[in-house]
């Protein structure tokens, strides 16, 4: 697999296969094809057909540095979707993608593996992996929630996972096309023997990425900031200013993420800043009065999704009917962990079960849309039963 984007010394030539073509990895995967890396990616075979046929595009004009890098050769100059924007078209002939995991080991050895799909989807990818385990590199996870790197671990081994996490805003226009909305950068954990030549090499592909010492409070105090307005703006069916606008709302997020905080605390982690993230700053505003602290909590609200409705909202309402939830995997772990070390967290056990319900469609879309009372009662109730 040659590539003619980089004059990057074959000694640091990475070799990387990509766990699909969604917006995380076509962003870290095209980024690295553009920075010299060879990379294979694994998609649906519908998808394959139509990958190999138009390449990838990457929208990236908010990144002025790529323009600099870049020589106008390996530019393409056509209009981007909303018809100003230049976009990077890749090229098919600049990598490979295949439909499976064994007909992409053909093309291995491979340094590293990206792994960022959902939560839910986890346990199936896995189940594919198991036959090739030994043939398998290093997977570098990108996913949300904290749960994700152990399943990986007692899967495939300790040794094969690396814990990552991504706070730059992406939106995808399908399979193999995305937009940088908001660049902020990307976080691997110290420990692993690949971790500093994974930073090295990212660094080189311009996603800004950051070493940190410690996994798990990397990975918490990013699962922090997806817990804001995530359910409720699912439930109620509101947009984020809707539910910070709403004094009780507000208070309610509050406290859910001061259940999050003193599950962390339980397990004696530290809250870490994460690129372009102050996160730090949104622990300390859970302590202010609630009329001061919105600003912060405001600012971490969007801090990765650029001017995207919360993932649960769009999972909910998505047009392919999802019939699962990543609240599971973040306000569930929060309460699943609380649970194990006697640590209360109502609020995110409310929203979980009640977003769940909703998935599941064991009560309807309409039975909380746009009735904040309703949702409040019930944890009233709640906390009056226990």
């Amino acid at each position: 697999m040659q590539s003619s984007i980089s004059n990057l010394k074959l000694s640091e030539r990475l070799n990387v296969v990509v766990f699909g073509a969604g917006a995380i990895g076509t962003y870290i995967g095209g980024s690295l094809i553009l920075a010299g890396h060879n990379v294979v990616f694994i998609e649906k075979q519908k998808k394959v057909s139509e990958l190999r046929e138009r390449g990838l595009r990457l929208d990236l004009t908010i990144d002025e540095r790529r323009k600099q890098a870049l020589p106008k050769e390996h530019r393409d100059n056509v209009s981007g979707v909303d018809g100003t924007k230049d976009a990077f078209v890749i090229e098919s002939r600049s990598f490979v993608i295949e439909p499976s995991l064994e007909d992409a080991l053909k093309f291995g050895p491979f340094d590293v593996a990206l792994f960022a799909l959902k939560s839910f989807d986890t346990a199936a990818a896995l189940d594919g992996m198991k036959p090739f385990a030994e043939r398998l590199p290093p997977i570098l996870c990108l996913a949300n929630g904290v749960e994700n790197e152990q399943t990986i671990a007692r899967a495939l081994g300790p040794d094969k996972v690396i814990y990552g996490t991504v706070t730059t805003a992406i939106s995808s226009r399908g399979a193999g096309s995305i937009v940088l909305e908001k660049l902020r950068g990307v976080g691997i954990a110290a420990g692993h023997p690949l971790s500093e030549k994974l930073v090295t090499a990212f660094n080189g592909a311009y996603l800004k990425c950051h070493l940190y010492p410690d996994a798990h409070s990397m990975k918490w105090s990013k699962m922090l900031t997806n817990l804001i307005a995530n359910p409720t703006s699912a439930i109620l069916n509101m947009t984020v200013a809707q539910i910070f606008a709403n004094k009780k709302l507000y208070k309610l997020e509050i406290e859910m993420l001061k259940e999050c905080l003193a599950v962390m605390k339980a397990q004696n982690l530290e809250v870490f800043d994460l690129p372009g993230t102050p996160v730090k700053a949104l622990a300390f505003a859970t302590k202010l009065p609630l009329w001061l602290s919105k600003p912060f909590v405001s600012r971490a609200a969007s801090s990765g999704r650029g001017g995207k409705m919360p993932s649960f909202h769009i999972d909910l309402y998505s047009s392919r009917g999802r019939d699962q939830s990543e609240v599971e995997y973040l306000h569930g772990a929060v309460v699943r962990e609380g649970k194990a070390r006697g640590v209360p967290t109502p609020v995110n056990e409310l929203l979980t079960n009640t977003l769940l319900a909703l998935t599941k469609k064991e009560i309807p879309l309409e039975e909380y849309a746009n009735q904040p009372e309703k949702l409040l009662r019930a944890l009233t109730g709640l906390l009056v039963a226990s």
